[in-house]
């Protein structure tokens, strides 16, 4: 099927986050229609101009099911050849496990899943940075006695992968202070996951001047679009389950370290790599790959890299010329930063200064632009829902 010869078709994105929103608008300013897969809770990116039509998910459905779905779609809505783009972890596994049944009908915005398993299962990673000499957190496998391993405390419990939600799949990671913490946290964790599914791992000490990454858009492990940045504020500020403030960068040794995973794997799409550099040392520590997009990625469009609509053009046959972004461009979440950054006042750890000189421009905001307004109006009334929808749910348990 060659989608060279319709030049109208448009993208499907499963999910309806910040995330997606961001995607619609990197499209729909090329004017290539978007349509909203809802697969999630969040719903911002549903109220966004660029978005042409929702169409529902069948969130209780087994693995197939969702893909007859997607299919199902294609066919009702007349989608053959549209992009068909993952919002999250889970739809992005779930597009590259089905990924040659679903390029009947789509562009499968995925790698294939022999490469993205090494990203999506965090056991794999740790093979694959340990195989191409990048370093990383010492780390443990769950299914082991970690009473006999010589862990220096502060840790951290964390999932391999998110097979389903949770409270321990959910969150970014348990940090565990001392031994008898880390029997009780590991108890839980197994009633929740496998055990052989938790990974125990040391914490890398720094702030969020130490929080690195490298995004790109890749094309058999070459970078075809790459940007360098420094995740200098998340949301929660220890363990942040998102960035919220986020600045382009120039460091060698981050883009080094990176092209060297995205090498051996013979990548191809869009990936977030991160890093933390270890304040006792200096030295860059591998944390994860993200196979997928971002949530910062609209910062890519304000230096130059607008990841999104490249990914469009080169999976629709173009020829592109590799480009690099600009250093010095600040991205921001205005919902999710601003309490960080109140408790970081608060707490001492920031001054009204700083936060402030961090909001120079040049600055993309990731919810509010004035051509598409409502998203950004609507964002934090619609987190806060969440977040108590949420909290709701644990009072329930």
């Amino acid at each position: 099927m060659s989608t060279l010869s319709k030049p109208n078709t448009g993208a499907l994105v499963l999910g309806g986050s910040y995330v997606a929103a961001g995607v619609a608008r990197s499209l729909g300013r090329q004017r290539i229609p978007v349509w909203l897969v809802r697969s999630g809770t969040q719903t911002v990116a549903a109220h966004s101009r660029y978005v042409r039509g929702m169409l529902p998910w069948p969130a209780d459905a087994g693995e197939h099911e969702r893909v007859e779905h997607l299919l199902e779609l294609a066919e009702r809505h007349g989608l053959d050849g549209w992009t068909l783009l993952p919002g999250d972890d889970e739809t992005a596994a779930l597009l590259s496990r089905s990924r040659q049944r679903l390029r009947q009908r789509y562009l499968v915005a995925v790698c294939e899943w022999d490469v993205m398993r090494w990203a999506y299962d965090k056991r794999l990673t740790q093979q694959l940075a340990h195989d191409v000499g990048v370093d990383q957190p010492r780390t443990w496998l769950g299914g082991a006695d970690f009473s006999a391993a010589d862990v220096r405390f502060p840790a951290i419990l964390k999932p391999a992968f998110k097979r389903e939600r949770n409270r321990f799949t959910t969150a970014k990671a348990w940090p565990v202070a001392d031994r008898a913490e880390l029997e009780r946290s590991y108890a839980i964790a197994s009633t929740l996951v496998p055990p052989e599914e938790i990974l125990l791992q040391e914490l890398i000490p720094g702030g969020g001047e130490c929080q690195m990454s490298f995004a790109a858009l890749a094309h058999n492990g070459r970078p075809l679009a790459s940007l360098t940045a420094c995740r200098a504020r998340q949301y929660p500020m220890d363990f942040g389950r998102e960035s919220t403030f986020v600045f382009s960068v120039e460091d060698p040794a981050v883009e080094a370290s990176a092209l060297r995973l995205l090498e051996q794997l013979s990548y191809s799409g869009l990936v977030e790599i991160e890093f933390k550099r270890d304040a006792r040392d200096g030295g860059l520590k591998l944390l994860d790959i993200n196979p997928r997009v971002w949530g910062w990625h609209s910062l890519g469009a304000r230096a130059g890299v607008d990841f999104i609509h490249l990914y469009w053009r080169h999976l629709h046959g173009e020829e592109l010329a590799p480009t690099r972004a600009r250093p010095g461009v600040r991205w921001m979440r205005a919902s999710t930063d601003l309490p960080t950054c109140a408790l970081e006042l608060a707490a001492g750890r920031m001054g009204p200064r700083r936060y402030l000189g961090s909001l120079r421009r040049p600055l993309e905001r990731a919810m509010f632009c004035l051509d598409d307004p409502l998203p950004g109006l609507l964002d934090m009334p619609l987190l806060v829902a969440s977040m108590l929808r949420r909290r709701l749910r644990a009072l329930r348990r």
